[in-house]
């Protein structure tokens, strides 16, 4: 069974596509079955995975208003190693298209289900804002992630996106969990940052990766390739720090896990 990863930030520009493709990538590369699901209408993710989101017959948009199955709309990235449940413009409109239909939060759990036995890990790139496509996401997780820079107003959105949390887990999702908080775009040189990194690892201890992603030119320069950035520049110190993350993240998952493994 696929464990589900939501990475999330109401915030945009955190870093949170690229932390999601690269993050696919990374575990894939350890021989592990991974499924990207694009929820955000932007598709950068799918365009970051190498995929052309202006040729594509069926996406997510169609998975979650029941016109097709996650088997029929899923495409192969072979840049990356891993699959993609891609996204186009048409997500847009599945905003006001979900508000009528029955299970409104939960369509894309329903729909991921069917494929869990087929992965090992799936990762939903949710969009930059607390709307009903993120909630879909935050629904069908057992965990997020959220990617966030060292600023003031970061800290702000967090509380925010804390209590979403805690909102969702009390009404659709008991289970959900926050699997950790990734610093990015992280700049060592500004005070400022230390300052926040700081208050983040007090407040939330080692819920915070010790893996931190610092300000990276060739991680920026990737997507316009679509490449992930561990592909494009595997030496590039943001391309190393993902491929840390990613044995972060499985070290964790294998000590949580009663078998030790996946």
């Amino acid at each position: 069974m696929a464990r589900t990863i939501a990475i999330v930030n109401q915030k945009g520009g955190v870093g949170k596509t690229t932390t999601t493709v690269n993050l696919a990538a990374s575990i894939a590369r350890s021989g592990l079955r991974v499924l990207l699901v694009d929820l955000d209408p932007q598709g950068n993710a799918t365009m970051g995975s190498g995929i052309d989101k202006r040729a594509l017959p069926q996406t997510v948009y169609h998975v979650l208003l029941g016109l097709a199955t996650i088997e029929r709309a899923r495409t192969r990235s072979e840049s990356g190693g891993f699959d993609v449940l891609p996204a186009n413009r048409e997500l847009a409109g599945a905003e006001i298209e979900l508000v009528d239909l029955e299970n409104r939060e939960t369509r894309l759990k329903s729909a991921l289900a069917l494929v869990a036995d087929r992965f090992d890990f799936i990762l939903i790139d949710c969009p930059p804002s607390l709307s009903l496509l993120t909630l879909n996401g935050l629904a069908a997780a057992h965990a997020v992630v959220i990617p966030m820079q060292c600023e003031y107003y970061a800290l702000e959105g967090l509380s925010d996106l804390v209590n979403t949390i805690r909102k969702v887990r009390q009404t659709i999702n008991p289970s959900l969990e926050i699997e950790g908080l990734l610093r990015t775009m992280f700049d060592p040189r500004n005070t400022l940052s230390q300052q926040v990194s700081d208050q983040l690892q007090q407040h939330f201890g080692a819920k915070v990766y010790e893996t931190v992603i610092p300000r990276n030119v060739r991680l920026a320069e990737a997507p316009s390739h679509g490449i992930p950035g561990i592909r494009y520049d595997e030496s590039s110190k943001g391309a190393q720090a993902y491929l840390q993350l990613a044995e972060e993240m499985l070290e964790r998952f294998r000590l949580a896990s009663p078998t030790g493994g996946l």
